[in-house]
């Protein structure tokens, strides 16, 4: 961490460097002039004729050494101030940088991190308007966020790679800070010409990782009509080069939910395919744990879990004869056969264990690990409720369906042996015929 962060110490360094310099500069001189009157008083060749002048360059020199330590003191003084203040507004900038990153971090979606990244870099650079453009597919640069005067006009519309001072930061990897723009033969004014915004100064940063640059991050105009200094520069930098990286692992992260959502429609589709009676039975049985799920006030993180769980508790049919689906040692097997299925599967890992237990019994006298009461993961007693209930009352169901009121009843009397009463109570109380899928 500290290493990456070193760019951002340096302007600090330096200036802290040169004020302790001037400081040591100061300390010697007096102190040679001092050891200079000593050795001259003291050596007697000189001493004979600077008797002569005695009354007047003795009392003159101790007065101007005396003066020297003062001012010497003054200025020791004044330089100690301003190097706490720079070693103050640095550690400051430093905690707050830390704090961004670790922030950045820990976001895994894509346009609020993008949102985060705009703000941050506008709070500690203190400009009246910036933009975050990324390189699209067709690798040019698109404005994913506008902050400013007329920024709705520009998100979306995307600007030449190469072209502008945001196209020649792209191509380079170099960042850019100028005073004044119009000064630039590298500046766009089209741009300013869409929103009615005038730049006048800028800091431009490239986003950029080791596989090369995803974008840049364009800075306008430092409030009060100050000018970007190599310390907003070196900070900018430190923070695009952590948004590059948090980019990328959002960018993932998406396309791995994505890949989530895709696969478990496949698997949803291929078990509705394999066994006919259970077609629309997984989804269902989804809806109606998320009855139980709402009323447990369930963190939405716990809420994806059981969903998914919900949808995949009958996977392991899909390794089992069609034919055979139903025969009680192959029916068995599939709870067992489904968690062998997921658990490999990263994504799916955590919510394993739900399909492995959700044919468990409350009283114990389940399978396939016969568990007891809250031994049972709170995901699998939640699919046991609404499995049963859904194979009660749908009529392509395998078993004979029951009315509504009848499947509550039975949810009722099989509370505290099959099920858990809580669960069930609460499931009973708060469905309605309108949650009922056909």
């Amino acid at each position: 961490m500290f290493e990456e962060s070193s760019t951002t110490k340096n302007s600090a360094i330096i200036e802290i460097r040169k004020k302790i310099n001037l400081t040591i500069s100061i300390v010697t001189f007096v102190i040679l002039t001092l050891f200079g009157i000593i050795f001259i008083f003291s050596y007697k060749p000189l001493s004979s004729f600077l008797s002569l002048l005695y009354n007047i360059s003795f009392t003159y020199i101790i007065s101007m050494t005396f003066l020297l330590g003062l001012i010497c003191l003054y200025l020791s003084i004044r330089i100690s101030r301003h190097v706490l203040r720079i070693i103050e507004d640095y550690s400051n900038r430093l905690e707050r940088i830390l704090n961004i990153t670790r922030d950045l971090r820990e976001e895994v979606y894509g346009d609020i991190l993008l949102e985060k990244i705009m703000d941050y870099a506008l709070s500690i650079t203190w400009s009246e308007a910036g933009s975050i453009l990324l390189i699209d597919e067709n690798n040019n640069l698109t404005f994913k966020i506008v902050r400013g005067e007329s920024a709705s006009k520009l998100v979306g519309t995307s600007v030449e790679n190469g072209k502008g001072i945001t196209g020649w930061v792209a191509q380079n990897g170099f960042p850019v800070r100028l005073e004044d723009v119009s000064k630039d033969e590298r500046f766009n004014p089209e741009i300013d010409a869409i929103t009615g915004f005038r730049t006048k100064s800028i800091l431009c940063v490239p986003l950029k990782t080791q596989s090369g640059i995803v974008g840049v991050i364009e800075l306008l105009n430092k409030k009060d009509g100050y000018a970007y200094r190599e310390r907003d520069e070196d900070i900018i930098v430190y923070l695009a080069e952590q948004a590059a990286l948090s980019i990328i692992k959002t960018k993932f992260y998406e396309d791995q939910k994505n890949y989530e959502i895709h696969l478990t429609e496949m698997l949803l589709e291929a078990i509705d395919f394999h066994i006919s009676e259970k077609r629309g039975h997984s989804r269902r049985v989804a809806r109606y744990s998320n009855i139980i799920a709402r009323f447990l006030n369930m963190s939405e993180e716990e809420k994806k879990r059981l969903y998914f769980a919900s949808l995949l508790h009958d996977v392991g049919f899909l390794k089992i004869k069609s034919d055979d689906a139903f025969k009680r040692e192959e029916f068995l097997k599939h709870p067992v056969v489904g968690y062998e299925m997921i658990k490999p599967i990263n994504f799916y890992a955590e919510i394993a264990p739900f399909i492995l237990h959700h044919h468990e019994r409350y009283d114990g006298f389940g399978y396939p690990a016969k568990l007891k009461g809250e031994e049972i993961p709170l995901e699998a007693r939640i699919i046991a409720i609404a499995e049963a209930f859904d194979a009660m009352i749908n009529t392509s169901s395998y078993k004979v369906p029951v009315s509504f009121e009848e499947a509550k009843a039975e949810l009722k009397r099989n509370a505290g042996t099959q099920f858990d009463p809580e669960l069930v109570e609460m499931f009973v109380d708060n469905i309605s015929q309108e949650h009922v899928i056909k």
